[in-house]
């Protein structure tokens, strides 16, 4: 019994140290079928979806999903210290609980619960010092593990500002995208809303921001996975409907819409879609991936969609190829991001975006237009903007120099 207690702890402690330090320190993503917190998210993410699923109120639900990456989190840190804790305990069991207290009896479970009190106040150093090691390795075990909880706060002090920070960065790109594309964001209005003298330019500009953006995820999101788990602020916007929106965007460009952007749009798509798919292999989610793929009936943009996506963009003054062939040669790009974005969003309940605009009743993009619309009108076919009594003042004042 004692060395089966003795192997149960050295394996609890090594366990959870490792991979705490997989999980936060190691800078790459962490291999392993078996590891601690993999198996977490396995037993605590499928629950609770299917819980969140069966909530009515669309608000509500969402809500209850957004709460999953933070208290995750917490459970995590939690499960850490558990682990060491009773690993621990197991391993001063084991020395047959080399302590001298007063309220110890003489049973196994009595003498257990001394070693978990010891465990417990050693790991947060407590310190209170009312039970006394008997052995040199009690002792050298209290100071491994007094060393071993200094060191994990410090590490949950350093990994939650670091996780939020990253949140926080990627969050910024989601919103400015609003008033780009609309909420949910859609590749028909990101391209429509560009469709200006210069708008090319600035799109480059966006694309390349966000082939940046993507890049960012790619290190920060497999590294910290977590992270996917955690919901944006506002309603409508998730940064896989963002991702997805700006690879059909980048679908469209190539394929589509010949400009200046497509040269760009064909970087931005490679590298979105390099993160999408490395993503999914987080989640080991290939053969959902595949399975989506493979599904018939099953069309994010069917053939009347994509001659109102057509519609849409010309209405915009958009110049279109007019190929025969464009509809084929956007379904080729659309099979190479398109099922590992549907597997993640059915994995992570997040939907995906379509390509079409839906209509809302509230769009502040729409009624900044309006009034634009409105100016322009006014001042259409003047030379100047400037009122004949700015202008006379104007001379006045430089009469007097």
């Amino acid at each position: 019994m004692r060395v089966a207690a003795l192997v149960a702890g050295l394996l609890f402690c090594l366990g959870a140290v490792l991979d705490a330090f997989q999980t936060i320190i190691l800078p790459r993503r962490p291999t392993g079928r078996f590891r601690i917190t993999r198996l977490f998210y396995i037993a605590t993410w499928a629950p609770w979806a299917a819980f969140a699923r069966h909530i009515r109120n669309p608000k509500m639900r969402e809500q209850c999903y957004s709460t999953f990456g933070p208290g995750s989190l917490l459970l995590l840190l939690m499960l850490w210290a558990l682990l060491l804790v009773t690993g621990f305990a197991l391993l001063f069991f084991g020395l047959r609980t080399p302590f001298a207290d007063a309220m110890a009896g003489a049973s196994a479970l009595d003498r257990l619960r001394t070693d978990l009190y010891v465990s417990g106040t050693t790991l947060f150093t407590l310190g209170i010092g009312d039970v006394l090691p008997r052995s040199l390795a009690a002792r050298a075990l209290i100071v491994i593990e007094s060393g071993t909880g200094l060191g994990f706060v410090a590490l949950v002090i350093g990994y939650v500002p670091v996780l939020y920070n990253t949140f926080s960065r990627r969050e910024v790109s989601v919103a400015l995208l609003d008033g780009r594309a609309g909420s949910p964001p859609t590749s028909t209005e990101l391209l429509r809303r560009h469709a200006f003298p210069g708008g090319q330019e600035a799109l480059v500009v966006l694309l390349v921001e966000w082939e940046r953006w993507s890049a960012e995820i790619l290190e920060t999101h497999v590294s910290y996975p977590i992270l996917c788990y955690y919901r944006s602020q506002h309603d409508n916007q998730s940064w896989l409907s963002a991702l997805t929106a700006v690879l059909d965007s980048c679908a469209l460009l190539i394929s589509v819409v010949p400009d200046i952007a497509s040269r760009q749009a064909q970087l931005t798509f490679a590298m979105a879609r390099h993160a999408l798919v490395d993503l999914g292999h987080v989640f080991r989610l290939e053969k959902r991936g595949a399975k989506w793929q493979a599904r018939d009936g099953h069309d994010r943009l069917p053939d009347n969609q994509f001659d109102r996506v057509c519609e849409l963009m010309s209405q915009a003054n958009l110049r279109l190829c007019g190929d025969p062939e464009a509809p084929a040669r956007l379904h080729a790009l659309r099979a190479l991001y398109e099922p590992h974005a549907q597997a993640l969003a059915d994995y992570l309940a997040m939907p995906l975006p379509g390509w079409v605009p839906e209509p809302r009743a509230k769009d502040q993009w729409k009624t900044v237009e309006a009034v634009r619309s409105q100016a322009a009108s006014i001042f259409k076919g003047k030379e100047s903007v400037i009122s004949d009594q700015t202008e006379s003042v104007h001379l006045h004042s430089g009469d007097h120099h």
